[in-house]
């Protein structure tokens, strides 16, 4: 149903009708207020414009006598659903009602941009619904990359379609790199009077850093250890060139290299970490050891059953002089976590022999002749007291142990273990104690004894013939037997006795200790070495 409106009226004052349309509006808007349901000021304002637009349009046609107005529905207008909202390639909200003045504006302003900037002067663009095509050409990739970023970067951008023509004209990026290090070389130019200032500053300061470095007496006395005075200085050394770099680049303003040169200092050390780091745990072990002073120069000592006198400790490894005259590098992270036997640190050394009496002596008479040939020793201590025990009971013979102990710092221990064994076995012989060797008894009958002798008689040439003299009396075959031994050990100690008698038997007969190792060690010790010898006789020993 339509209301019918005298349109001269209306003519006469345009500005009733819309009060009137106003009116109306707001009147059709109140059942959408009654069941709860809001509108925004967006849509009064649309309300009011489209308003606004009718009374323009009746104006304009003064042929129209009656118009037709929409009366009040008793259903409200349904509002309109939200529109989703998309994300661009610059993530900016798409608008809803684009307008070709808007594309035209974005195009206008891109061409501003591109026609600033070397490079970019021969891309074209175009717009359609915030839709922009680049087209054209670029020296290069990166001067597409660059204009595609510019684009992004305005707001009512939806996306970007790329299609730039990558030229890869020599000429145009020559000529650009050309430019770019020209720029560079005139500000480096510019900056020379800094740079100057800068170096100078780092100059100073690391001169200073190892000046304080370098003296080692104060360091010294901060530490009695020379290992860790010398790790001090060098600590020292490095915090003053550190500090130097970063008041240099501070003053040229550049501290964006030093925290990328910290970045890559911190990606190499990890690598550098695990690629050394047996160096690193053996320069460690020579800080640990150095510390605790497990042992001395010129001690004797055994790490790991590596056997031999003390030259040196470094930071790499300990030097050993074996007793075979050998220089021995063991490093140090081993003999930090290996078992250190030292035979210096107590002079105090207890060797030990075993000698068998026949299994019808008495072995308590036979331990005593030889502790009383023992105690003759010069060498032999007597405090701690040589000892003997029983050690076992064999087939045909009891093993006894001498239990000796000596001054090793003033007697080779080697030499002193092997006159003790002559002494003692000489001393268990002249009492008439006997030193058996194992004795097997073999039994045969009379049978296999004839078929030994069948098999002498018939094999004569072979290799392995086998002779077999029967038995007469196993008293006479004793007897004849000791008889003999008797002779040989005379004729033995008499050829002995004569061998010792001269002038050149002296040194088998003593016991003192061979010095010519010893100079060897000390010849080691003298010679200058690169590296620094950790061990000190004024640091304390654990």
């Amino acid at each position: 149903m339509a209301t019918r409106l005298d349109l001269p009226r209306i003519r006469s004052c345009p500005r009733a009708w819309c009060q009137i349309w106003l009116l109306l509006s707001i009147l059709c808007s109140l059942p959408v207020y009654a069941v709860g349901e809001e509108t925004t000021d967006i849509t009064k304002v649309s309300e009011i414009e489209r308003a606004e637009s009718v009374v323009s349009n009746n104006i304009a046609e003064p042929e129209a006598d009656i118009v037709e107005l929409p009366t009040q529905s008793s259903e409200p207008e349904p509002t309109p659903s939200p529109v989703t909202v998309s994300e661009s390639t610059n993530n900016a909200q798409i608008e809803t009602t684009p307008t070709p003045q808007k594309d035209n504006d974005i195009r206008q302003r891109i061409e501003g941009i591109f026609s600033e900037i070397d490079g970019l002067q021969a891309v074209n663009v175009g717009v359609a619904q915030g839709v922009v095509t680049l087209t054209g050409e670029t020296p290069n990739e990166k001067k597409a990359q660059q204009a595609i970023n510019l684009t992004n970067r305005l707001t009512d951008v939806v996306t970007v379609s790329d299609q730039i023509d990558r030229t890869l004209d020599v000429q145009d990026n020559v000529t650009t790199v050309y430019q770019g290090l020209k720029v560079q070389a005139k500000n480096l130019v510019k900056a020379l009077p800094l740079l100057l200032v800068g170096i100078i500053l780092f100059i100073l300061v690391s001169w200073f850093g190892s000046w304080l470095s370098n003296r080692k007496r104060m360091w010294q006395r901060l530490t009695p250890n020379p290992f860790v005075a010398e790790l001090l200085s060098q600590t020292v050394k490095v915090i003053f060139i550190i500090f130097g770099l970063i008041l240099a680049l501070s003053l040229i303003g550049a501290e964006t290299i030093l925290s990328t040169l910290l970045g890559g200092a911190g990606v190499i050390g990890i690598a550098v970490g695990f690629a050394v780091k047996d160096t690193i745990e053996n320069y460690i072990a020579s800080l640990m050891l150095s510390i605790r002073q497990p042992f001395r120069a010129r001690d004797h000592i055994v790490i790991n059953g590596q056997e031999g006198i003390v030259v040196r400790l470094t930071s790499r490894a300990t030097i050993l002089m074996t007793l075979d005259g050998n220089q021995l590098r063991i490093p140090n992270s081993e003999v930090f976590k290996g078992t250190i036997l030292n035979y210096t640190k107590n002079p105090e050394r207890r060797f030990t022999f075993e000698l068998g009496v026949d299994a019808n002596d008495d072995p308590l008479a036979a331990i005593k002749v030889g502790l009383d040939a023992i105690h003759c020793l010069a060498f032999v201590l007597d405090e701690p007291k040589a000892i003997a025990v029983i050690s076992n009971v064999g087939d045909s013979n009891i093993v006894l142990e001498f239990q000796v102990w000596v001054d090793q710092s003033e007697t080779d221990f080697s030499k002193a273990r092997s006159i003790a064994i002559r002494e003692t076995k000489h001393a268990l012989e002249d009492e008439g104690f006997s030193l058996p060797e194992p004795i097997y008894r073999l039994r045969f009958n009379r049978d296999l004894e004839k078929a030994f002798e069948h098999m002498q008689s018939s094999h004569l040439n072979d290799t392995s013939n086998v002779t077999v003299t029967p038995t007469v009396s196993e008293t006479t075959t004793n007897g004849n037997s000791s008889t003999i031994d008797n002779k040989d050990k005379k004729q033995a100690k008499a050829r002995a006795k004569l061998i010792l008698q001269d002038d050149n038997a002296s040194d088998v007969l003593s016991a003192r200790s061979d010095d010519k190792l010893m100079k060897k060690v000390e010849q080691e010790i003298a010679e200058r070495s690169d590296e620094t010898d950790l061990l000190n006789n004024n640091s304390p020993q654990e």
